[in-house]
């Protein structure tokens, strides 16, 4: 099997030699050169022909949002990952970049002085990132067998039930496609909206931030105790699982440091497993673009309970891990391109919320008025 070929562009030479050295370890992976600033970079990617490109921030001489803005001029569906680190305006540069077209981030070690913590760091969060980026192009270029078709979709007629909650899981590519389905929420919307994106802390809560600057309904980080409303969406803060508890009719916020679940904190799952025990057949569950399987075992949970789920179709995700893996258990009552969630979301509530015709009523054949 061929390789994944990676650039890396980083002025610091320890994480240089830190990616390379790690990267080169899989055998899955081979790093064929390395650029201290991103005009270098960009002089090589036509030399070296990589796969994908993991970008610093942060760099002298062509910093990373203006490199990548040249790469997507020249390379539009070159697989790029930021490199950036955990703080505010590493954050909020990440957040640029996914804007601009950059394929997913990575956050540097912490403590770049421990080897061992830096390299587990590496494995665990880059190193998916980049196989999950690489699989279709690779797939392509190795001209391999197509994968069998899957499953179709099990139908559900629309069931008489209202629903009163709407929870979405999202990951890679996750961002970008919240910002396109937010601004579409209208400001009405008779329910409130729990989100999980997978995002460390500080990048959620400024992730909210710039959803609520575009965007029709408030929403915010979530945080303890918060009272849920219509008309509001919340997204998990980073690092805290948030899950929702219902005391009395109305939905309460709730965070917690539970271990992760499918390598994630805050998880889908959790989330999803809570509103199906608050809400029962009272939810709409949504999941859309993102590597692994977190999402499919709350899915399940929520249409277990009664509930409706439906996700993003593959062709508008960036990484159809996520979404495909509810499809394919079966768990999906429809799938539809980003451009349709949130109108399909406003239209399943809406519809759900107006009053349901007697089905006695209407089976009954009208009495024939008598002739004049």
């Amino acid at each position: 099997m061929t390789s994944i070929r990676i650039l890396v562009v980083d002025d610091s030479v320890v994480i240089r030699k830190l990616l390379t050295d790690t990267l080169s370890k899989d055998p899955d992976l081979l790093v064929v050169g390395s650029a201290g600033d991103g005009r270098i970079g960009l002089a090589k990617i036509p030399q070296l022909h990589p796969d994908l490109i993991t970008l610093d921030v942060e760099m002298p001489v062509m910093n990373g949002l203006e490199t990548l803005k040249e790469v997507r001029k020249a390379y539009p569906k070159l697989p790029v990952i930021m490199f950036s680190t955990l703080t505010e305006a590493g954050g909020a540069a990440t957040l640029d970049a996914l804007a601009l077209g950059a394929s997913d981030y990575a956050t540097k070690p912490s403590n770049t002085g421990s080897p061992t913590v830096a390299i587990d760091a590496i494995r665990t969060d880059l190193i998916p990132k980049i196989k999950a980026l690489c699989s279709i192009p690779e797939r392509k270029r190795l001209q391999l067998p197509q994968p069998p078709p899957r499953p179709v979709v099990r139908f559900r007629a629309p069931a008489n039930r209202v629903i009163e909650i709407v929870a979405i899981g999202t990951s890679t590519g996750g961002p970008n496609a919240l910002a396109a389905l937010f601004p579409m929420i209208p400001k009405d919307f008779p329910v409130p909206i729990v989100t999980v994106q997978h995002m460390p802390p500080l990048f959620t809560r400024l992730l909210a931030e710039r959803l609520a600057s575009h965007s029709q309904i408030p929403i915010e980080e979530g945080s303890a105790g918060v009272a849920l409303c219509p008309a509001h969406a919340w997204i998990a803060p980073g690092n805290f699982h948030m899950t929702v508890k219902r005391p009395g009719l109305q939905g309460q916020l709730s965070l917690n440091q539970d271990p992760p679940e499918n390598s994630c904190r805050p998880a889908v799952d959790v989330l999803f497993r809570s509103v199906a025990a608050a809400y029962g057949p009272a939810v709409l569950g949504v999941v859309m673009t993102g590597m692994g399987s977190d999402g499919v075992l709350g899915a399940q949970r929520i249409r277990a309970a009664g509930g409706e789920v439906i996700v993003q179709d593959e062709a508008t995700s960036v990484v159809w891990g996520m979404p495909g893996l509810v499809h394919s258990a079966g768990e999906a009552d429809a799938v539809y391109p980003l451009d349709q969630l949130a109108p399909e979301i406003t239209r399943r509530v809406m519809r759900s919320r107006r009053p349901q015709p007697d089905p006695e009523m209407s089976s009954r054949v009208p009495l024939e008025r008598p002739a004049k």
